[in-house]
């Protein structure tokens, strides 16, 4: 358990991947609260924890007690995604939370990779 203080407050953080994806739970997003959470790493690991960390997103916000908006950033293209956007998309939107998808190509030298575009 975590020591009992204050919650973080942060423009944007990046969500651990792999196995160190497994610590982040609702205890975390209730005392690290970000406008933006990047949840990156397309490997099958994350796979296996990516709802339960998305659940606990909901979770945690819940407890904010703060009318602040989310943006979470998918860096890959998921089906465990796709499936908890659809199933809690009503209380993603109670809890201002919004998921962002980009269909957006960006060329750099002789590689081209999907992109979106993040301003504060």
């Amino acid at each position: 358990a975590a020591p009992p203080g204050p919650p973080v407050y942060l423009d944007l953080a990046y969500l651990p991947g792999s196995w160190s994806a497994r610590t982040v739970d609702e205890e975390f997003f209730r005392r690290v609260r970000s406008l933006c959470y990047v949840v990156s790493g397309d490997d099958h690991l994350k796979e296996g924890v990516l709802r339960p960390l998305l659940d606990a997103l909901l979770a945690g916000k819940h407890q904010w007690g703060l009318d602040i908006q989310v943006t979470l950033i998918p860096t890959f293209d998921s089906l465990v995604m796709h499936e908890w956007y659809q199933e809690t998309h009503e209380r993603q939107q109670e809890l201002g939370i919004t998921v962002l998808g980009s269909n957006s190509t960006v060329a750099m030298q002789d590689e081209t990779f999907p992109a979106c575009k993040v301003e504060f």
